[in-house]
């Protein structure tokens, strides 16, 4: 395992995001072809229905374990260190990731065109592999920046969850490995493991993956895509963290990311691995989903 904390979490930054640079949001408008299937994938999205975590205390983080180094539960890098007890109020998160569905009809209500990047996604996917519009708009929402997120979520009278309700969701209050347990991930439990020569991803329906459910019934904690949180990533933030619902950092480089993706080799899929991206990086790899503080519904 490495030794070296900036180390390792660059290596995890760069298994992340780094097949895809930093862009800004595209100005160019779709084909007229291209518009009408968008304009579909839209008018299909639904919105995933929120699930009400409690309040209570979670095991954040992970044990130092230095003498097994490919142990399961060896910790990935010293950012998840040290493992503590982490009081979070009730909150509510969304069941399953933002659908690219309903990304592209809030760029529609922004008027806004999609990125580059995901108009020629898309109509790749719809010319050379017959991909449905309706197989599309339940896929998860993907190159989206962190501003991008953070608007969709507001616009739901929502916002992004925290790195913790985010981990306190994937792996419950006793702290899961992976969201469903212990077991080693399989293709039954996770999209993960992929790749494509060409970078088109792999992906899966945001409601699927039943039997990869969290202990709160969340779809793909793990794998899918990873999920943009609201918090600055701090290499070292869980040496001096709050002990009740952690705000993160309060300035950073880079936004949390947490989940792993389509791409994600088995040891990112734990609940505790901890990564970030720049918050202007569009990546087939990023996600995201919503929460919402019960007794405030506004970020």
């Amino acid at each position: 395992m490495p030794n070296s904390c900036t180390w390792s979490v660059l290596s995890l930054f760069l298994l992340l995001v780094m097949p895809c640079p930093t862009m800004a949001a595209s100005e160019s408008k779709p084909t007229p072809e291209l518009a009408k299937h968008v304009t579909r994938i839209a008018g299909l999205a639904r919105s995933s229905p929120m699930v009400t975590i409690p309040a209570g205390t979670f095991l954040l983080g992970s044990k130092r374990v230095d003498g097994d180094p490919y142990g399961k539960w060896t910790q990935f890098d010293d950012t998840e260190l040290p493992q503590q007890q982490v009081w979070l109020d009730d909150y509510e998160i969304d069941r399953e990731e933002v659908s690219l569905g309903e990304y592209l009809s809030f760029l529609q209500r922004k008027r806004l065109h999609p990125s580059t990047e995901l108009q020629k996604l898309i109509w790749h996917l719809i010319t050379v592999h017959f991909v449905s519009d309706q197989t599309l708009t339940r896929w998860p929402a993907l190159y989206v920046t962190w501003a991008e997120a953070h608007s969709l979520c507001t616009a739901k009278r929502a916002r992004l969850p925290t790195e913790a309700e985010w981990e306190k969701a994937a792996r419950g209050s006793a702290g899961n490995l992976y969201p469903w347990g212990e077991a080693a991930p399989t293709s039954t439990l996770a999209m993960f493991g992929q790749h494509h020569v060409h970078e088109i991803p792999i992906l899966a329906a945001v409601d699927s993956h039943d039997d990869g459910k969290s202990p709160y019934g969340l779809h793909h904690m793990a794998g899918n895509v990873a999920e943009w949180v609201q918090d600055w990533f701090g290499f070292d933030y869980y040496a001096y963290m709050p002990e009740r619902n952690p705000p993160g950092p309060t300035a950073g480089r880079y936004k949390g990311v947490r989940g792993g993706s389509w791409k994600s080799k088995r040891v990112m899929l734990r609940s505790a691995t901890r990564g970030g991206a720049s918050p202007d990086q569009r990546s087939a790899t990023i996600g995201f989903r919503c929460a919402r503080s019960s007794s405030s519904p506004l970020p």
